[in-house]
């Protein structure tokens, strides 16, 4: 709207400005038709030498010329501020596009990094179920009766009822809480890598956290998530278990 009122202004100044110039030729070619008519008549004009009749019709004349160009200069330059004030308004409009584009750009993006955040947490819980199998199935081969026979069977059976059921760390941190225990004594290194089945769920285990943690910093640009994971059960045995395998207790032999 006031775009539109703006340029019916121009064009309203620039009508008042053409027609005033009609008025004053009008009036000034009026003035010297009169003059010849009362000065020496038309007859006697017609009469003078082509040099006195253009020098005459040249000094007539020149006001008018004089007159239109001032007028074509300020009909000029109201037409240049229209064209600027266009040109303006169009980059104002371009530069509220490139924005709106560049907030749906940011949006999409959003959407994106969460749908790949909900992919990743139905992974992950997958991922961390067979991470606590894993850790039962160590904590089996060392504490259940196929070990040194601490935990009975119906003991293992409750824990696996009790994963089952939703408690997502059961083994995690009876594997944690036996390791305490035995600190740095090769006892607690053999809980984890006293034998060759032990070894290979340790191994397991670890493989298995790493690719979980390589997938969650692929939609995790802020390190929250891989963080999470580092802070949980699942994360705290993955560096036990990492710094076991890499910082054996004196003493141990570490079989290949």
């Amino acid at each position: 709207m006031a775009n539109d009122r703006h340029s019916e202004s121009l064009a309203s100044q620039r009508d008042r400005q053409v027609q005033l110039g009609l008025i004053v030729t009008a009036l000034w070619v009026g003035a010297g038709v009169l003059y010849v008519a009362m000065s020496m008549g038309w007859i006697a004009f017609l009469r003078l030498p082509l040099g006195d009749l253009g020098d005459f019709l040249d000094g007539a004349f020149a006001p008018l010329a004089f007159l239109w160009l001032v007028l074509g200069l300020f009909l000029q330059q109201r037409e240049l501020a229209a064209n600027n004030a266009a040109i303006q308004r169009q980059f104002e409009v371009m530069q509220r596009t490139a924005e709106h584009a560049e907030i749906q750009t940011r949006a999409i993006a959003a959407n994106e990094l969460h749908a790949r955040q909900d992919t990743f947490i139905d992974v992950a819980q997958m991922v961390m179920h067979q991470l606590e199998v894993i850790a039962g199935m160590l904590f089996i081969s060392s504490q259940g009766t196929f070990g040194d026979g601490v935990v009975s069977d119906d003991e293992v059976d409750l824990m696996f009822a009790r994963l089952s059921s939703g408690e997502s760390s059961v083994f995690s941190r009876r594997m944690i809480l036996l390791h305490v225990r035995l600190a740095d004594s090769p006892d607690g290194w053999a809980l984890f890598y006293g034998t060759p089945i032990r070894k290979q769920h340790c191994e397991s285990y670890i493989r298995s956290f790493e690719r979980l943690l390589l997938s969650a910093a692929g939609c995790d640009p802020e390190g929250m998530i891989v963080d999470a994971l580092h802070g949980n059960a699942q994360g705290r045995l993955y560096r036990v278990m990492c710094t076991l395998r890499d910082s054996p207790p004196a003493g141990v032999s570490v079989a290949g």
